[in-house]
């Protein structure tokens, strides 16, 4: 609307990060105090228009009062198609039509749905948390459906990826090849050093 010596150090952080945030999507879905239930007709008088009580917008079934950033979502505003209705979907896709704003992501890869959980962690820092939009993510008695356990899965599972793909990182620096007529084939490496005397038999000293 996400460096050599330090290099490891933010890796290290970047995957303990990861794992943080797998923790609190728990806190995320489960019930809050002070929160209440709406149908997609009563968030839909949220739209921040005149005599309207307010201005709230859903994501993945979280309904946040976003009257703070009324000149980004109120009526005419550039995002005011996400007021009034979950528009999940849009957030990852930039489809703002009457057809992309709709809170179907079943169909989006792993990488979606980590944007996805990036943008919900941008609301719970920036907006208030207001309640639950009854629907595809959450039932009449406000507890999460099926459909939510499968994206909570998704993101658990694209954050696992992510911190496998770190950890391969702090082994294998990424490298570069280069060919030309002239000087045929060169590789280099973007740390300092780095002898793996078992892969492919062979060491390599990096640029």
């Amino acid at each position: 609307m996400l460096r050599p010596g330090g290099r490891g150090l933010l890796l290290g952080l970047a995957a303990a990060a990861a794992a943080a945030v797998a923790a609190r999507l728990v806190g995320w879905w489960g019930p809050r105090a002070g929160s209440r239930l709406f149908t997609p007709g009563e968030l839909a008088g949220h739209r921040g228009g005149p005599g309207e009580p307010g201005l709230y917008l859903a994501l993945l079934g979280r309904v946040y009062d976003v009257s703070s950033g009324r000149r980004h979502y109120e009526p005419g505003a550039p995002y005011s198609g996400f007021a009034g209705r979950d528009a999940s979907r849009a957030f990852v896709t930039g489809d703002y039509s009457e057809a992309g704003l709709v809170d179907d992501v079943s169909d989006l890869s792993l990488s979606e749905m980590l944007t996805l959980q990036n943008w919900l962690s941008f609301y719970e820092k920036n907006y208030r948390f207001v309640g639950r939009v009854i629907g595809r993510f959450y039932g009449k008695d406000g507890l999460p459906t099926s459909e939510l356990a499968q994206v909570e899965a998704l993101i658990t599972k694209g954050l696992e990826a992510s911190k496998q793909e770190l950890e391969e990182k702090k082994k294998f620096p990424p490298c570069n090849t280069e060919w030309s007529s002239a000087r045929g084939s060169r590789l280099w490496c973007s740390q300092s050093r780095i002898e793996e005397p078992g892969l492919f038999g062979h060491s390599f000293a990096t640029a």
